[in-house]
This record gives structure tokens, C-alpha cells and sequence, in this order.
């Protein structure tokens, strides 16, 4: 498994996932290089999965490197909506989208709506190559509920009104490395390091 990844692209700008990254592989002797420092550009997401998206990633930041490549894309999905805003999460409020304004439309989308039901949703994939035939793909969801009133000072996005029932507090309320061995990405994460350590 080392030998074939010695070296992995992240095919993301944001510096947080960065560091994850960096952590969850570092002890497998795998090199986690951010794109930007190799001047790729982000990459279009024009489909309507995560999984998709993820791969349009992954296979850009492989070609324009040479190296094996890692993205993710993730968002919310919510039952009464259809499973949206999903990969429209961040900017769901429209192009000049804030946390603030993303969690304001959606409440306001709720509204007088009972079911409350929703997850966070991550799509990891790893490619060895710029057209391999067999990525490795991890998927993984985190369940919970949309609450009306926010609480706690940690995470981003969504965190303040993802309610966990089976936790009895928002995934904001979460100290971050609780949230990072319970999170959607942390159990794709896990799915995906399972999968590489299968690799020959």
C-alpha cells in the first residue's frame, strides 16, 4: 500500500481538510500534498452526486500532478427537502452564500415542516492515476436532525442546528476531536483507509 502511496494530491483549497488529511495518513508514510501548492486550480463540480464531483476532483488533480489524488465532497441532505440543499450546501442561499444566510434559508424552508429528519453526507475518492478504471470510493453519512435554535461555538456550515439525538447535542456543541472520530468525513475516512489497506 505505501509503496503505490507515497504521495497523495489533495484536491482541495480549504486549509482545515488539509490538516485532517494530513493527520488520519501521515501515520501510513503517505505524503498529503495541497493542489494549490502545485498551482492546480479547483476543479468544476457539474454533477448532481457527491461522489461524482469528488472523482471530477480527484481525476483533474491527478493529471495535472502525475500523482495519486484524494477529494472529497460533502454537504447536508434533508429528508423534507428532497435530500436538498446536498451538493448545493454551501452555496445554497444563492452565489453570495454565508453560513449565516445558508442556515436562514434553510430554516426558512422548514418552516411548519415536521420532519426535521436530515444528514451530513461525504464522498471520498482516491485515485492512483489520472484515468484509473477502479477508484477507491468511501461514502459515509451522519445522522441527525434540523433544529430551530443554535447552539454551540464549534465546527462550521450546518454544525449549530445538526442536532444528534443519539448524542444529545449539535454538532456544534462537539468538542473537535470528538467530532472528527464521529463525523460523516471521519467515517468515510475510516471506510477509506480500510480499503487502501487492502491495496497491494
Amino acid at each position: 500500500m505505501n509503496q503505490r502511496f507515497k504521495q497523495v494530491v489533495l484536491a482541495s483549497n480549504n486549509p482545515g481538510k488539509l490538516t485532517e488529511f494530513r493527520a488520519l495518513l501521515g501515520p501510513l508514510q503517505i505524503e498529503v500534498i495541497a493542489q494549490q501548492d502545485l498551482k492546480i486550480p479547483a476543479a468544476e463540480e457539474p454533477f448532481d452526486t457527491f461522489v461524482e464531483n469528488a472523482l471530477a476532483k480527484a481525476r483533474q488533480a491527478s493529471h495535472l500532478s502525475g500523482l495519486p489524488s484524494l477529494a472529497d465532497d460533502s454537504g447536508i441532505c434533508v429528508n423534507a427537502l428532497q435530500g436538498r440543499p446536498g451538493i448545493h450546501s454551501a452555496r445554497f442561499s444563492g452565489k453570495d452564500a454565508t453560513d449565516k444566510k445558508n442556515n436562514q434559508y434553510l430554516l426558512e424552508q422548514l418552516k411548519n415542516e415536521p420532519n426535521r429528519a436530515a444528514k451530513y453526507v461525504c464522498a471520498l475518492v482516491l485515485i492512483r492515476y489520472p484515468k484509473d478504471p477502479e477508484p477507491i470510493i468511501a461514502h459515509a453519512s451522519w445522522m441527525g436532525q434540523i433544529v430551530d435554535t443554535p447552539k454551540g461555538i464549534h465546527g462550521f456550515g450546518y454544525d449549530p442546528y445538526f442536532y444528534l439525538p443519539t448524542l444529545g447535542k449539535t454538532a456544534a456543541e462537539l468538542n473537535p476531536n470528538i467530532k472528527n472520530q464521529v463525523s460523516h468525513r471521519a467515517l468515510a475516512m475510516q471506510e477509506l483507509l480500510l480499503k487502501m489497506s487492502h491495496e497491494s
